[in-house]
């Protein structure tokens, strides 16, 4: 059998970090968000200047910027932060705007078991 010194790990935690600090996950997030954003508006500025084949280049620089940039973002949102922090506070902010069902538990407060004493 071979000595190796290096461990792999059987099973993670956590999603593993793939570029400056972020996830598949959030990678693919950011991507698609920045395409669907990047393709229309880079066509779009292309027309402006009057050369349509121009647009896509324009929607690949930003693609690749934003990505860039969007990596960067979150992991100084994450930096300290526990797991799925990010992701926990998008809910509770679409609950707080009334977009989305939290979910979660977000009542301070003490509580009871809700049974009278005898």
């Amino acid at each position: 059998m071979e000595d190796s010194t290096e461990t792999l790990a059987d099973r993670l935690n956590s999603e593993p970090v793939i570029f400056r600090g972020s996830g598949s996950s959030e990678l693919a997030m950011i991507l698609m968000l920045a395409v669907v954003f990047w393709v229309p508006a880079g066509l779009i500025i292309a027309a402006l200047m009057g050369v349509i084949a121009m647009g896509l280049g324009i929607a690949v620089t930003g693609v690749l910027a934003t990505v860039f940039f969007g990596s960067t973002l979150f992991q100084k949102i994450k930096r300290g932060r526990p797991d799925n922090y990010y992701q926990h506070r998008m809910i509770v902010t679409l609950d707080d705007l009334g977009l989305r069902k939290a979910g979660l538990i977000r009542r301070s407060g003490w509580w009871d078991l809700g049974r009278e004493q005898a």
